[in-house]
């Protein structure tokens, strides 16, 4: 018997199932039940939140046979459902846009809307990537989405809602699927442990959930792998082995260092991230993330809601942003963004991010303009006082 992978093992059924997406699922169960399904849904969110799970739950709400109409609760027992999940029903079509990419696809997409379902209520199609059309595709797309047979549902899915048109987007409702919490990704994991018989402990589960960065399938294929290395029984050691540190994890040593200052020490971390497979681009992404984080910490205080953060986790950074002053973090965010772009079309990609890690670690020799107004005299020279004293560590803002 051939093995099923986790991933789509426990790949949401119903509602109910969908983790992290509670407003959106139950946004959509209203809709069935108060009888308002529009023609056209838009799912945009990051890689492994739900959004195709999601298309194919609606898919069984319209169409399952057990009711005689639509349905908050299929049953995931009839034909209609079971086909569906397996993704080989006929009325309930799945596209994906990455491959079909040409305008005579979609033409042929729209010709076959004109055909009722073979044995369902509606005629769904599931189409995936779809920022991926060309221009040609969607204006063939724009007609039959704005207006189509009533027995025919469309349920679009992108990563990149950026690169989709605004006359398509104007046409469908949108909903974004925010990225799962650590929390939520760790009590699935839990459920689906038990559910295997594989013991462990929450230092397992949350290093995992850490590792999956807000994605749900990368959250239980890291799982599957570890339970290919590991077996019966998870162990942190086997964590080591198998699985590179958190990134989150690397990126706040970094900022140690960086504060310290050691500007050697802060390289490794680099070095250590990207030798275990992060691109220089998603570094500095990550880099750019933490920064604000600890910003916001300086400037909004601990407890602030605008970072959502588990609460150990929150303890550190709040600690780490009391290293730096509010302006210095406005300077380093801005100095690894701009790295963040540059890294994109240069040929020494790396050569910019170290010199730009090594000039972090220089933000201790950068100090505030007030207290440099403030050590001028009256004839606005330096006094030999304020050239002789080294700016306070608390005082480090932005170079000029």
């Amino acid at each position: 018997m051939s093995y099923t992978v986790l991933a789509r093992k426990y790949r949401s059924q119903s509602f109910d199932d969908l983790v992290g997406q509670e407003p959106i699922a139950t946004t959509l169960k209203n809709a069935i039940t108060s009888n308002r399904v529009h023609h056209g849904y838009l799912f945009t969110g990051t890689r492994g939140v739900g959004k195709t799970s999601s298309a194919r739950v609606l898919a069984k709400a319209l169409n399952c046979m057990a009711f005689d109409a639509p349905t908050d609760t299929p049953c995931c027992k009839c034909e209609s459902c079971t086909m569906i999940a397996e993704g080989e029903d006929l009325d309930v079509i799945e596209i994906d846009a990455a491959s079909n990419t040409g305008v005579d696809n979609i033409r042929d997409l729209r010709d076959n809307t004109a055909y009722r379902p073979a044995r369902a209520r509606f005629k769904v199609y599931i189409i995936d990537e779809v920022h991926m059309l060309s221009a040609g595709a969607f204006n063939a797309l724009l007609k039959t989405l704005e207006e189509p047979p009533d027995h025919v549902k469309f349920i679009l899915a992108t990563t990149e809602i950026q690169k989709v048109p605004a006359t398509i987007v104007s046409r469908c409702q949108r909903f974004d699927f925010k990225s799962i919490s650590i929390d939520a990704i760790g009590d699935h994991l839990k459920s689906v442990l038990d559910d295997e018989k594989v013991e462990t402990d929450d230092t397992v589960i949350r290093r995992i959930a850490r590792l999956a960065n807000g994605s749900m399938r990368d959250a239980l294929s890291l799982l599957d792998q570890l339970l290919s290395f590991g077996g019966g029984k998870l162990e942190p050691t086997v964590l080591d082995e198998v699985l590179p540190v958190a990134h989150d994890e690397v990126v706040t040593e970094l900022m140690d260092h960086v504060a310290d200052p050691d500007a050697a020490a802060a390289l490794g971390c680099v070095e250590r991230s990207l030798a275990s497979g992060q691109t220089i681009e998603r570094f500095c992404e990550l880099m750019v993330e933490h920064l604000r984080t600890l910003m916001l910490f300086s400037v909004c205080g601990a407890e602030t809601d605008m970072v959502d953060l588990p609460a150990p986790v929150r303890e550190r950074l709040a600690e780490q942003a009391t290293r730096f002053d509010p302006p210095t973090f406005v300077y380093l965010v801005s100095l690894m963004e701009e790295v963040r772009r540059s890294v994109k079309s240069s040929n020494a990609s790396r050569a910019l991010l170290d010199a730009a890690i090594v000039r972090l670690a220089m933000a201790e020799n950068f100090s505030n303009i007030e207290k440099l107004l403030g050590q001028l005299d009256d004839s606005g020279t330096a006094t030999a006082a304020s050239q002789k004293k080294k700016p306070a560590t608390g005082e480090r803002t932005a170079s000029r």
